[in-house]
């Protein structure tokens, strides 16, 4: 019986994929598999992974017809996995020896739904370390606890998929999938459903995953109409957010949040292509006009200076006719 299903996606990432590669060896267990997931590279990807799939204790190859992106790219390795416990890694990320094994551990002792770690953030030779927002560690919670307060860091902004590990049952219950085909922010529609429908939860301060930040191919990276995507993620996180139970107090961090990531793009509009810019004030005029106005209202009053005022102008933007991404 396989114990746990790593889900690795890989796209054009041969630089760093023999890394990643090696740093799964070296967490392989009899009971491991890790679903490594080719999603149409047209690099040299497939030829590492076909050679992974030989030589990597655990390894089960699957290929993308076509490029479908990172969410729909996980979505093929749940859809594939088979383990009792599942957790992701991104195909130009690495692990520290043995930290499955331990995850592994402290999730089976605390008997949770899921649990969240820190992770170790890489930019060139810079190592930092980043915290889960949340203070109490190695103890069971609610998560739709950790939602709030609105104004504040919390767990769904740290919305990372590969820093925890989850039981089946919330693949079983299907709040581990992602929504098919967002090219980017795929993350946050993902985390809200979890903190808001998962049971239980837990924080641990256990450090083995190593994030490359600023990887030149990455869509963080690239100004193109694919980080528009944020829209539609959000708007899916106001929408759900919306017909739950506790839509009143929920609500308003969701809103705050979406403005947030809204003017943090706004105020880096110049790494996006003309056109795009454009588009990007356009839908994110859209947005803001689709949001509960009060709610909103409130919001922008709890921003600082800057960030409301930019807010507040592209609030009073004219939106001709329907925009999309």
């Amino acid at each position: 019986m396989v114990k746990l299903s790593v889900i690795v996606p890989f796209y054009n990432v041969q630089t760093y994929a023999p890394d990643t590669l090696r740093s799964l060896r070296a967490n392989a267990r009899d009971d491991f598999e890790f679903i490594l997931v080719d999603d149409c590279s047209a690099d040299e990807t497939p030829e590492i992974l076909e050679r992974a799939e030989r030589e990597l204790p655990g390894a089960v190859l699957v290929r993308h017809e076509r490029n479908g992106g990172l969410a729909t790219a996980r979505n093929t390795g749940l859809d594939a996995a088979s383990g009792e416990y599942l957790t992701f890694l991104d195909g130009d990320d690495w692990l520290a020896p043995g930290y499955y094994e331990q995850l592994l551990d402290v999730i089976e002792d605390l008997g949770v739904d899921f649990v969240r770690t820190d992770h170790v953030q890489c930019t060139a030779r810079a190592r930092t370390i980043h915290r889960v927002p949340v203070g109490r560690r190695g103890v069971v919670m609610n998560p739709r606890d950790a939602i709030l307060p609105a104004d504040r860091s919390t767990s769904v902004d740290y919305a990372y998929a590969w820093a925890g590990m989850y039981h089946r049952r919330l693949a079983d219950e299907g709040l581990l999938h992602f929504t098919h085909g967002l090219r980017t922010a795929e993350d946050r529609p993902w985390i809200w459903r979890l903190h808001r429908e998962a049971r239980t939860f837990a924080v641990v301060g256990l450090l083995g995953v190593f994030y490359r930040r600023g990887v030149a191919s990455s869509l963080t990276q690239i100004g193109d109409v694919r980080q528009l995507d944020f829209i539609r993620a959000f708007d899916q996180v106001i929408e759900e957010t919306a017909r739950d139970p506790e839509a009143d107090k929920l609500l308003p961090k969701a809103v705050r949040t979406y403005c947030a990531i809204i003017s943090h793009h706004l105020g880096n509009i110049e790494r996006f292509e003309p056109a795009v810019a454009r588009k990007l004030r356009a839908m994110s005029a859209a947005a803001m006009k689709r949001m509960p106005q009060d709610i909103l209202k409130d919001a922008l009053n709890s921003m600082d200076y800057e960030r409301a005022a930019r807010l507040k102008r592209l609030r009073r933007r004219p939106v001709a006719g329907e925009v999309a991404a």
